[in-house]
């Protein structure tokens, strides 16, 4: 697929979706039907966690070797049709570039949604600043605030290239997907009167 051709730009909250339930992507933004998530707890609370940190005066990680951060910076790229807002973009000592994402989790609970989306990330910021990003680091909020660096690889970002390609086929074509394959994942789904198996 040529990325070059799509209309529409696709942001990392559409793909967390997809990755959770590819469904998530048909029923709103193809049928249009909102899923109220902010009414969730956890999603409220995530939220509110990134605005503190927003909120905070500039500081530097200087024990990773942090030189300089740039806080909430909202991306996009065309090419690749996808945009997003990165909590902060590290710049270090040595000229290497990275990215430090917050989550309202604990560091037990690690998701491989967390991992995908700072791949997500790594490939705008490498667009952006010209720079290739090896390492992204998640904030556990739940954990006292532990750091956690990810390494990415070249595996990583064609498996999220590949999410957005079929992201975008659901949208602009009104594809409709197969659901998840964690069936206790659909108990407390939003659409589970309406999601047709």
């Amino acid at each position: 697929m040529n990325f070059s051709e799509n209309k529409i730009l696709i942001s990392a909250s559409q793909l967390i979706e997809y990755w959770y339930c590819p469904r998530f992507i048909y029923f709103m933004n193809v049928l249009g039907i909102a899923q109220y998530e902010e009414k969730r707890i956890k999603v409220l609370k995530g939220r509110e966690v990134h605005e503190k940190k927003a909120l905070q005066p500039g500081y530097l990680r200087k024990k990773l070797g942090v030189i300089r951060q740039e806080k909430n910076i909202y991306l996009s790229d065309p090419g690749y049709g996808i945009c997003g807002i990165i909590d902060e973009v590290l710049f270090f000592e040595d000229g290497r570039i990275s990215l430090l994402d917050y989550k309202f989790a604990y560091n037990k609970h690690k998701f491989k949604t967390q991992f995908l989306q700072s791949v997500f990330y790594s490939l705008l910021i490498e667009s952006h600043y010209r720079a290739k990003v090896e390492t992204g680091y998640v904030v556990y909020t739940r954990d006292k605030n532990k750091i956690v660096p990810y390494g990415i690889t070249g595996k990583d970002r064609q498996a999220v290239l590949d999410s957005i390609e079929k992201v975008n086929l659901i949208i602009t074509r009104g594809f409709y997907p197969k659901g998840t394959k964690y069936g206790k994942r659909c108990g407390d789904c939003a659409y589970k009167r309406i999601c047709v198996q």
